[in-house]
């Protein structure tokens, strides 16, 4: 961004701007959103950092008053629903199939009972719930698009052995694998 653009940005408090750069301030070593109602700095004690990340990275701390943390775009201002949205990323690559609920809410940063309470609200299910699903959706998948054995299915999508693979895949389609595949 040009920074007589910033500059401009910043001596109008333009709420346009809330989120998409910050200023950072050389003499009390703060950083703030554009619509922080402080007494505006001096332009020469104002640099411009993208991101408060960067900002904090080059050594300065976040304004009490505007509170740059939960600018718009930040995981404060989105809220759980990040939180649920990374959850699901990390589930869908498979974490679950080799770790714990306590190790998905420790990644997460919250507690376990918090992530069961947020993937419940956001999504109808808990991440257990999810990652089932995914397993089999996945199990399924290889069974119509390749000619793997059933055991290889079982354990690339996730499942610690063939029993458990068929006893949930019978209770969850109504018939065996092979059955699903006879019929394709």
């Amino acid at each position: 961004m040009i920074e007589s653009a910033c500059e401009n940005a910043r001596q109008i408090r333009d709420p346009v701007f809330d989120g998409v750069f910050f200023i950072c301030v050389r003499t009390t070593r703060i950083y703030c959103r554009t619509i922080c109602r402080v007494k505006l700095p001096l332009a020469k004690n104002v640099i411009f950092a993208p991101t408060a990340a960067a900002a904090e990275q080059s050594g300065y701390r976040p304004c009490l008053r505007c509170r740059p943390e939960s600018a718009p775009g930040s995981a404060a201002w989105i809220g759980t629903k990040a939180v649920v949205k990374r959850g699901l990323r990390i589930i869908e690559e498979g974490y679950l199939d080799t770790h714990s609920i306590a190790d998905l809410a420790e990644r997460l940063g919250i507690g376990t009972r918090h992530v069961n309470r947020l993937f419940q609200q956001y999504t109808g299910a808990t991440p257990r719930q999810l990652a089932a699903t995914r397993r089999m959706h996945n199990a399924k998948r290889l069974i119509n698009d390749t000619n793997m054995s059933f055991s290889d299915i079982a354990f690339e999508s996730g499942y610690g052995s063939i029993r458990r693979f068929n006893d949930i895949f019978q209770k969850t389609y109504g018939k065996t694998p092979s059955a699903i595949r006879g019929r394709l």
